[in-house]
């Protein structure tokens, strides 16, 4: 058996341990590893889920990357048309990596009431469309299906809805212009076959969601003509690496944005939780370490005594320190222990039972605080608190070597 393992044992499960001066002083450290953890634990939980919400958010009505004809046109309308007849479409085989990709176009209208009017941007799908993404965030009705036959069925936002007074199975008259203003625009009358809600403010005010055939004819299209393509990746954590291979793979008079680009006000803003992540953990972990450092100076004063006796046997001054090094060990993994437990519980019942929510939601796009428990960054961050906090013990442990025998056995 390791001898300075057998010796911390028994220091830890002697009674004398748990009653001794040291003791409330020890609780104080386990108390503020476990305190450490949970608090660690509750922001990169947090920090990752509201990144993760937002970006299913935009990604589900954007796509990870969009395809189109390169134009200076910045607006959100489809102004010069591509054709759908690619090499990459309908399945963009020649990249690994592609969950799926789907032809789309928009246009700018003004949907028109007896009382009221509101802009909004068409968005014109048709039966390649993926509803899968959209189908999390509707709130009433059903998803259209667009085959072939032109459809007035649309989708619109429960913020419009709400704005304009309209409910499911409602009709309306929306305004699209044309090229010369001289022009008589187009009106096109729209049925409300669903109702969506993403808590996305730049989405659910402007778009709704319709037959791309509307958009064709409007635009003197073919039906071959559309505005662009939308592609879905299997992992997001690969957009950089996947946007150039897309690149690489489509024609040159093709241009290719990513998510991150055209929102990028959005996605600099969800950056920022990562810093306020790093700070938190830091901070934590000093606080921990400290409280351990203090724990792990009054338990070497106090056992002077034992230092003394254990030299004077023949014990070296690696080996004792050893011995408490192994008994801060064990504080910190029950600290760790405790913390991890109790987090997490916290972390499951606000995933499962959406206990807290935001105050307002609009500001961070989602109403109840979401969460993401990921077993990688548990392990990492268990290991890495251990690793910091057990090489900030090495410091007040080096006081051992400075105990002499014959003082430390006459100690009291």
């Amino acid at each position: 058996m390791n001898y300075e393992f057998f010796i911390a044992k028994r220091i830890i499960g002697s009674k004398a341990y748990k009653s001794s001066v040291s003791a409330p002083i020890i609780k104080i450290g386990i108390a503020a590893i476990t305190i450490g953890m949970i608090v660690m634990l509750i922001a990169i939980a947090t920090g990752l889920g509201l990144q993760k919400k937002v970006r299913e958010k935009v990604v589900a009505f954007n796509g990870h990357l969009t395809i189109n004809e390169f134009n200076s046109n910045e607006s959100n309308e489809s102004f010069v048309p591509i054709s759908i007849e690619q090499d990459f479409y309908p399945k963009f085989n020649s990249v690994e990596g592609v969950k799926h990709i789907q032809a789309v176009a928009t246009k700018f209208g003004v949907i028109r009431t007896e009382t009221d009017f509101e802009g909004i941007v068409l968005k014109g799908v048709g039966s390649d469309y993926d509803w899968t993404y959209v189908q999390e965030f509707l709130v009433e009705g059903k998803l259209p299906t667009y085959e072939g036959k032109l459809s007035n069925d649309v989708v619109i936002s429960s913020y419009l809805a709400n704005r304009l007074g309209f409910k499911l199975g409602d009709r309306f008259q929306t305004v699209f212009g044309k090229e010369s203003i001289d022009e008589i625009p187009f009106q096109r009358t729209f049925k409300i076959v669903g109702i969506f809600n993403s808590g996305f403010q730049e989405i659910d005010k402007t778009f709704v969601i319709g037959d791309l055939s509307h958009i064709q004819r409007m635009n003197k299209w073919t039906a071959t003509q559309i505005g662009n393509f939308e592609v879905y990746l299997e992992d997001f954590s690969q957009l950089t690496q996947m946007e150039k291979k897309i690149r690489d793979n489509t024609p040159s008079l093709l241009n290719t944005q990513t998510i991150e680009e055209k929102f990028d006000t959005t996605f600099e803003w969800i950056k920022i939780f990562d810093k306020n992540t790093y700070g938190i953990i830091t901070i934590m972990i000093i606080v921990a370490g400290i409280n351990m450092i203090t724990a792990l100076l009054v338990l070497i004063l106090e056992r002077t005594q034992m230092i003394g006796i254990l030299k004077a046997l023949g014990s070296s001054n690696f080996s004792i320190r050893k011995m408490f090094l192994y008994n801060a060990a064990y504080l910190v993994c029950l600290g760790l222990f405790w913390g991890n437990l109790i987090g997490l519980a916290l972390l499951f019942a606000q995933q499962q039972f959406g206990l807290l929510k935001f105050p307002d939601p609009e500001q961070y796009y989602v109403s109840i605080i979401p969460v993401h428990i990921g077993l990688d960054y548990i392990i990492l961050l268990n290991l890495g608190t251990f690793i910091a906090c057990f090489l900030m013990l090495l410091i007040p442990s080096i006081i051992i070597t400075k105990i002499s025998p014959v003082k430390a056995i006459r100690f009291e």
